[in-house]
């Protein structure tokens, strides 16, 4: 666990006590801190019984409180613990922020950020594995894997790799990263954000937290990451601010977990962080080969009678079914969930890769109604029925691919479990 002294004899709320929350609380109890906890589940409750006290927060006075520590479920923009925080005069923090404070006590380490709206989870994944490889102490965390509060410090030297949402970029306001990464922007979590600029700003705010020697990466591809670029290089200068340039790696098809031109600008990104962290291209490359991908992203789940099944869960927006849909000439595409918006615009100059579409969950109509002018479409509903006809129509050579463009939450828990379901279906085929 990571803890530190300077929380000891200071007093936090907690909002939220899921994973992060679980490991926000222990690590304050750990170091000393006076707790104030509340979470609407009783039985998340009972966990930090015996470490805080259980309240719920809205009811209580927080006067003289050094922070609320809030989930990044909890939408701030419209929480009434906003309001309290701010009438309070407190501020509204998250575990990566806690981690921010702990820094000063831990061994000498550097911290890598990583965010973007899409890609953040493989590029996070593939900078730890390429720091790894070349026998230097990792940990992975943030939005991805375990908490960063619920894992043991490095030893001297080692380096926290950690992907990082807008909501946790929102409720951190003390972080230097090292070397920080804006993979790319695209619409995305619209309802927790006063429009699209919004967004943009809460990604920015990575950067403005890092100090005028700290390294940034910038992924290419798209016009409002290039904006951004402009900015904190017209602040900090290219010594320090770099655009990953795709068109300078070569080598793609020996990568077998990094297909697909999505997973290209991850790998220009993932290089452009590990290098500026002193790694030389006889370390990154060789590691490029054996790097697994992630479950729920570009996942191959089997190949039967010479059809290939990929799970592609993760992908919750058009932005990301995009890239999955180039990645493959013949795609029996599964599609639809909680739609995030009413139209498919990114994926339209992929369409010509897919051999008919097959519609689920609450979006199922309106994306039937939006692709069929352009491909086959047929209504299934549920995922068992698409996976099904898919199965039986397609030919050796085609992908069965599950990349729906849309959150879970109509059907599934999250996509996690939309993946493994897909997963579970194509077993028992």
């Amino acid at each position: 666990m990571i803890t530190s002294p300077a929380f000891k004899n200071r007093k936090f709320a907690l909002l939220g006590l899921a994973r992060s929350g679980l490991a926000a609380a222990r690590s304050l109890a750990a170091g000393g801190a006076d707790i104030l906890a509340w979470d609407n589940d009783e039985s998340a409750r009972a966990k930090v019984a015996d470490i805080a006290t259980v309240a719920d927060l809205l009811d209580a006075d927080l006067s003289g409180y050094d922070g609320i520590v809030v989930s990044p479920g909890v939408p701030i923009n419209r929480h009434p613990i906003a309001e309290k925080a701010k009438a309070q005069g407190i501020p509204l923090i998250g575990d990566i922020e806690l981690f921010a404070m702990a820094r000063a006590d831990l061994p000498p380490h550097r911290v890598i950020g990583i965010t973007g709206t899409n890609g953040k989870s493989t590029t996070t994944a593939l900078v730890h594995h390429l720091l790894k490889s070349a026998a230097l102490p990792a940990r992975m965390g943030g939005n991805i894997g375990l908490p960063i509060l619920s894992q043991a410090p490095l030893p001297a030297g080692g380096v926290y790799v950690l992907e990082l949402s807008s909501y946790q970029i929102d409720i951190t306001h003390s972080l230097a990263c090292d070397a920080a990464a804006l993979i790319n922007l695209a619409p995305d979590h619209l309802d927790r954000y006063d429009g699209y600029e919004a967004y943009i700003r809460s990604k920015a705010r990575l950067f403005e937290m890092q100090t005028v020697k700290q390294h940034s990466v910038f992924g290419k591809g798209d016009a409002d990451t290039a904006r951004v670029y402009a900015e904190v290089l017209e602040r900090r200068g290219k010594d320090v601010v770099h655009l990953a340039e795709t068109a300078t790696l070569s080598g793609q098809l020996e990568w077998p977990s990094l297909q697909g031109p999505h997973n290209l600008q991850n790998v220009a990104v993932a290089v452009g962080l590990v290098e500026a962290l002193g790694l030389t291209e006889a370390q990154w490359r060789p590691a490029l080969r054996s790097f697994k991908g992630l479950a729920h992203r570009m996942e191959v789940v089997a190949e039967r009678n010479g059809v290939l099944f990929v799970n592609d869960s993760k992908a919750t927006n058009a932005a990301s079914t995009a890239p999955a849909l180039a990645a493959y000439p013949r795609v029996h595409w599964i599609v639809g969930g909680l739609a995030k918006s009413d139209n498919l615009d990114e994926c339209v100059p992929n369409f010509g890769h897919v051999v008919k579409a097959y519609t689920i969950g609450e979006s199922g109509p309106l994306f039937a109604k939006l692709l069929s002018p352009h491909m086959p479409v047929e209504s299934s509903e549920m995922m068992g029925a698409a996976v099904h006809s898919a199965a039986a129509q397609a030919q050796a050579g085609d992908v069965i691919m599950l990349s729906p463009a849309c959150a879970s939450f109509d059907q599934f828990k999250d996509f996690e479990a939309r993946g493994d379901a897909f997963k579970a279906i194509v077993e028992a085929l």
